[in-house]
């Protein structure tokens, strides 16, 4: 059994097996329970909603229209599984000399096997840093569990702002 301020679940040969936990925190501090999933079947058990968002979907081939879908892409292990990657930023030493901040946003699909490809800038701060969050958001592995409308899995595409900040000296 394996136990973390973010996950709970057992473990075989160092392989996540059964039923795991995935927790997140409120506003006030609160743990809640974001996600369960199944290790062994592959398979979403439980994802705690957060609203109503638009996603960019192909509800059919080709077309790409903004929709509410049934349940959105998400990643296995939740926001804090997604934030051991994109928490890997190296600060590119251009943006640093120039005092260059900000966010970027990198978009890319999710298609309905969970795979993520077509990966962009959609949002742009330069200095070497829209390479930077590209670099970084291409190293989150394929665990992504994609979008539904009713029971069908859609392709979907998904945003991550990655946000460069300075020390303040």
């Amino acid at each position: 059994m394996r136990t973390t301020k973010w996950e709970s679940g057992q473990l075989e040969r160092r392989e996540k097996v059964g039923i795991w936990e995935y927790y997140g925190y409120t506003a006030s501090q609160e743990k809640v329970v974001v996600q369960r999933y199944d290790h062994s079947a592959k398979a979403l058990v439980y994802y705690r909603p957060s609203g109503d968002m638009r996603y960019r979907v192909e509800a059919t081939p080709g077309q790409w229209a903004s929709r509410v879908v049934d349940q959105p892409p998400l990643f296995i292990g939740g926001d804090p599984a997604l934030a051991t990657y994109t928490t890997q930023l190296q600060y590119p030493e251009q943006a640093q000399t120039r005092n260059i901040q900000g966010q970027v946003t990198i978009a890319f699909a999710i298609d309905t096997l969970g795979q993520a490809s077509d990966h962009r800038v959609v949002r742009s701060i330069g200095g070497g840093c829209d390479q930077e969050a590209l670099r970084v958001v291409r190293t989150v592995p394929n665990e992504w569990i994609p979008a539904r409308l009713g029971t069908r899995a859609v392709p979907t595409e998904y945003e991550l702002t990655l946000t460069f900040r300075l020390a303040k000296p």
